[in-house]
């Protein structure tokens, strides 16, 4: 029976050990919206992860929507990210990077200019966020996208995945949950639409569908995952019946072949294990797990892997410090979307 510490294939990824860093964003991008060196610092540190999975990155412009995130539009920001993998392989580790197109969970003061909000339907989320220069702000009302803006939607994650792997990145991760763009097309309270992209499940599947054929035409199916979490209420999502909608998903992605499934293991509703079972591939779990209770997911055949953020935010060292059973250092948590070095590459 592996343990965390054995190797694992991840499609046409091999990594180290099963101790992976989950994505987290942690709003340190340069005023290009670039990773600077203060970035490849922080993910050189982690390098003895089986895996890394970046900060959410936004494929376009309109997909940005908090404060100081990284993209992976512009040169500078291939050329940030470039140096990043590679400070990162240099130490013998591996990295994917976490495509997140944030949809209507925006608002215009953290965006570039001439840059739109966009959903699926024009429903404005409850709740705020963050920006340097307005403080708390409610999200935007967004337009509803047409045809076209879905096709070059869609386009554009085709075009941020071949950016990632020209940077040298090992995949791409998709990120589908937490009430961003793909959950948002999923699910029936923020997707409204009457066309082939809206009512039914075959057609609320359709986007993330699109998304994921485009990416893996791309760069290779065994280099792209997906993350979900059924059921997850975060950034006022909501739908009728998660369960049905993501074990459909899980249905038609399969015969895909991808890198691996990410679960989220929040119960909110659904029994995201027992359907994360459902996958025909390696499944990561995460969300609140040490060295013993990733050990026992393992050994239940629960999962593949474990992806652990908060300890990886003050442990850079995690895997060292899970094989001398030393213990953990705690995060600052008042320092974890501040700017500058302080809560970030001082641990």
């Amino acid at each position: 029976m592996p343990t965390l510490f054995d190797p694992i294939q991840l499609g046409d990824i091999h990594c180290a050990n099963r101790i992976f860093m989950a994505p987290m964003t942690r709003s340190r991008a340069n005023e290009n919206d670039a990773p600077s060196a203060m970035n490849v610092e922080y993910y050189a540190q982690r390098a003895s992860a089986g895996l890394i999975i970046t900060e959410g990155v936004y494929p376009s412009f309109d997909g940005k929507g908090y404060v100081r995130t990284p993209g992976i539009v512009t040169d500078a920001q291939v050329k940030g990210w470039a140096s990043v993998v590679q400070a990162v392989h240099a130490k013998g580790g591996k990295i994917v990077m976490q495509l997140m197109h944030c949809g209507r969970v925006a608002s215009a003061h953290n965006k570039p200019d001439g840059s739109r909000t966009l959903a699926p339907s024009a429903i404005k989320a409850e709740g705020e966020m963050y920006t340097d220069a307005a403080g708390m702000v409610p999200f935007e009302e967004p337009e509803a996208m047409t045809l076209t803006d879905i096709k070059q939607t869609v386009q554009d994650f085709r075009e941020a995945a071949r950016k990632a792997v020209a940077a040298g990145c090992d995949g791409v991760e998709l990120h589908c949950t937490s009430g961003y763009l793909p959950a948002q097309f999923l699910s029936t309270g923020t997707n409204k639409r009457s066309d082939e992209y809206g009512g039914s499940l075959e057609n609320r599947l359709r986007f993330v569908i699109e998304v994921l054929d485009a990416i893996t035409q791309e760069v290779g199916a065994g280099r792209v995952g997906i993350r979900i979490c059924p059921g997850n209420p975060f950034n006022d999502l909501s739908d009728d019946n998660p369960e049905e909608t993501f074990r459909a998903l899980i249905k038609i992605i399969n015969p895909m072949r991808l890198a691996y499934l990410h679960v989220i293991r929040m119960k909110a509703g659904v029994d995201n294990i027992a359907l994360a079972s459902e996958f025909d591939g390696p499944v990561i779990l995460n969300d609140s797990y040490d060295l013993e209770r990733g050990n026992r997911a393992l050994a239940a055949e629960q999962a593949d892997a474990i992806s652990f953020g908060r300890h990886y935010i003050s442990n850079p060292n995690l895997v060292e410090k899970f094989k001398l059973d030393q213990e953990l250092t705690k995060p600052n948590y008042k320092l974890m979307y501040t700017p500058g070095p302080e809560g970030y590459i001082d641990y």
